[in-house]
């Protein structure tokens, strides 16, 4: 029997796991223990298989979930999975009645229990105390005023990642705001929102509807990437509820400022935080609401969306849905 410690992070385990296969080690022989902090190169964002095998993207994100678990026999169980998906059964997964399966799915969901009553423990405490960027936000400042602060902002941990803060970009006297969920991978690099290609659809659709992209003032619900990396690529994860938090005192004195017309949130991120958790953008998006901020405030697709549908036909219906939205702002 083997003694494995690691790390008790899905990196870290992924990183051993792969270690492990290459050496033909099977799980019968290996006992898991944790230690407290991560080990020099333990972090590594390497694909939980040895040279050559491919193992499924749904078993990539459920171990995820599933590593997020307190459960000390999550390493356990995901290292078996791992093994009978490699060598037995690459399907295992699709076979809900099997023993391994199982108990993997109900690692994942008690981990996504888990991460989301710690995030909602965070965000009381955040709005309690006034934390995250409330602390820093000036009263009363300029646009240009709050863009200098915010550059500098340490509000919550998605500063550690990115390159730079991504402040709104518009007119200060801009009768309509397009609020969107948060920068991506061109507009972190860049330190503008909407420049990569969201925003090349979000340009064709405003341009199609009788609006002008330099006199609308856009912006984002948080103003850090967050991402994973997977290789040399950085993928988009969606902010969490006390990430949310932390960040919405600039978005708050950024409509504070503009006082727009028309409030127009892209995407459901952006309409929860602006519309409250309980708002279901497919059931209403295209309907004008009052919010404290805008006597009119309305939410669509956020043109990302539009890039994921899986054929031309769903991309085409989906930009007909953000375009006919978006033509409700320029009417309004």
């Amino acid at each position: 029997m083997r003694t494995i410690e690691i790390a008790p992070t899905f990196e870290a385990w992924q990183a051993t796991a792969r270690a492990l296969l290459r050496e033909g080690v099977p799980p019968a022989e290996i006992a898991w223990r944790e230690r407290e902090g991560a080990a020099q190169g333990e972090s590594g964002r390497t694909t939980a298989a040895s040279p050559g095998v491919r193992v499924p993207r749904q078993f990539l994100d459920i171990a995820r979930q599933a590593a997020g678990a307190s459960d000390p026999e999550r390493w356990a169980a995901l290292y078996e999975a791992l093994w009978r998906i490699v060598h037995d059964d690459h399907d295992l997964l699709t076979h809900t009645s099997d023993p391994a399966a199982r108990r993997l799915n109900a690692l994942a969901a008690q981990g996504r229990r888990e991460a989301q009553r710690a995030d909602a423990e965070e965000t009381l405490r955040l709005e309690a105390e006034g934390g995250g960027a409330a602390r820093v936000v000036p009263s009363g400042a300029s646009l240009d005023e709050l863009r200098a602060v915010a550059a500098r902002c340490t509000g919550c941990d998605l500063y550690r990642h990115a390159s730079q803060t991504v402040f709104g970009r518009g007119p200060a006297n801009a009768r309509v705001v397009l609020v969107g969920e948060q920068p991506g991978d061109q507009e972190d690099l860049k330190g503008a929102p909407f420049v990569g290609p969201a925003g090349e659809v979000l340009d064709r659709a405003l341009a199609e509807v009788g609006l002008d992209r330099e006199r609308v003032y856009v912006t984002n619900a948080v103003k850090h990437f967050k991402f994973e990396l997977r290789g040399k690529r950085r993928i988009h994860q969606t902010p969490r509820a006390a990430e949310m938090a932390a960040c919405r005192p600039w978005l708050e004195a950024e409509l504070d400022v503009l006082k727009p017309e028309v409030l127009t949130c892209l995407g459901a991120t952006a309409a929860r935080a602006l519309m409250g958790p309980d708002f279901r953008l497919m059931q209403q998006r295209g309907r004008f609401f009052p919010t404290r901020w805008a006597a009119k405030t309305i939410a669509t697709l956020h043109p990302s969306a539009v890039l994921r549908g899986q054929d031309d036909v769903e991309q085409a219906r989906l930009y007909a849905m953000l375009r006919d939205d978006l033509r409700l702002v320029a009417a309004a």
